[in-house]
């Protein structure tokens, strides 16, 4: 298991984003870290903003328990500057994608290849200081190698496609299966893509913000419509993938499903939200109803599909922002209707 403790250089600083509280991000200067034996230090050169981290922010649970203060970001890529002394596989000046889930390898759950269950999980920019911040130490087994034609933005994408991976490693797609994507957002519109790789049809999104059907559609949607629109389709489609995370996109995301059809319920809800499912639903049309959580060694094969052009990602980034930018950012993000944030650094 990976330890947490970093070795600061005490006269070299960057800038970081720390949130200190609920609510309360900081632009600080602190120490760059050293690595440890079997870490490299990134120089990060683009951060996504995820869901997960206003979830964070917002004083909800990430993927493990995060304690302030914290440097958030999980959806990083960047330059090796420094590598620690056991390190082999990368050198100063490798361009690297990170996947942040870090695991114990002695629990349960790891022993029995569920590693992304792990008990002990930890997280960069969860557990640990993330890409919200111009330097970053990372564990070498969690860093893989990009190619110069892929830009760094694409590279912190690389870890939600990861997650949308994992998503429909649980449910059985096949060419010709009829998709239902509820949510218009950047996983949607990624889930949207990867069912056209699958060869699925028809593919139909359901958003309520029309401005976002066009991208739709660019992106091989059959059709993109809203909730209320979608209503006035009884057929419903053999898989329904949740992308959202509310009550009414998860309730209407089962009604939506015809006999026999499997729910992938992969927005990440509120802890507290409940929802109202009739269990006679589920008895008489045989329903199969799944979570996904996370991105077990996804990491090559979603860098694989973005080299070769299988899926889009620079369509998705509508927002890019400055370091400095952040804290008004991030109190704000919620009303700028963005589809993808990322950080840029020099």
């Amino acid at each position: 298991m990976y330890s947490n403790k970093k070795i600061m250089v005490g006269e070299l600083s960057m800038k970081a984003a720390v949130l200190t509280n609920k609510l309360e991000l900081e632009v600080k200067e602190l120490s760059i870290p050293s690595p440890l034996e079997d870490e490299i230090i990134v120089k990060v050169k683009a951060c996504g903003i995820c869901g997960t981290d206003q979830h964070i922010y917002h004083g909800q649970p990430g993927s493990a328990a995060v304690e302030y203060p914290i440097v958030l970001g999980h959806e990083l890529a960047g330059e090796v500057v420094e590598v620690g002394e056991r390190v082999t596989k990368f050198k100063r000046g490798d361009r690297v994608s990170i996947d942040p889930n870090i695991y114990c390898g002695e629990c349960m759950y790891c022993q029995r290849n569920r590693q992304h269950l792990c008990e002990n999980l930890q997280a960069v920019g969860v557990t640990r200081d993330g890409g919200m911040g111009e330097y970053c130490a990372v564990p070498s087994a969690n860093c893989y190698p990009i190619s110069d034609e892929m830009s760094f933005e694409e590279g912190a994408m690389i870890e939600p496609l990861g997650c949308v991976l994992h998503g429909f490693s649980q449910i059985n797609i096949q060419p010709g299966t009829s998709v239902l994507v509820v949510g218009g957002g950047y996983i949607g519109l990624m889930m949207l893509q990867m069912a056209k790789v699958y060869g699925a049809f028809p593919i139909i999104v359901s958003e309520p913000d029309q401005t976002k059907h066009k991208l739709a559609l660019q992106l091989g949607a059959d059709e993109a419509v809203t909730p209320e629109q979608l209503d006035q389709n009884t057929e419903g489609f053999e898989i329904v993938i949740e992308c959202v995370g509310r009550k009414e996109s998860m309730e209407q995301a089962v009604k939506m499903a015809k006999k026999g059809g499997e729910i992938l319920l992969f927005g990440v809800s509120a802890p507290d939200t409940k929802m109202e499912i009739h269990p006679f639903d589920i008895f008489s049309k045989e329903l199969s109803i799944k979570g996904s959580f996370i991105n077990p060694y996804t990491h090559e094969q979603a860098i694989a599909l973005v080299e070769k052009g299988k899926i889009q990602i620079k369509p998705l980034l509508s927002h890019y922002f400055k370091l400095e930018e952040l804290p008004s950012v991030m109190r704000d993000y919620r009303q700028k209707n963005v589809i993808k944030g990322i950080i840029q650094y020099s």
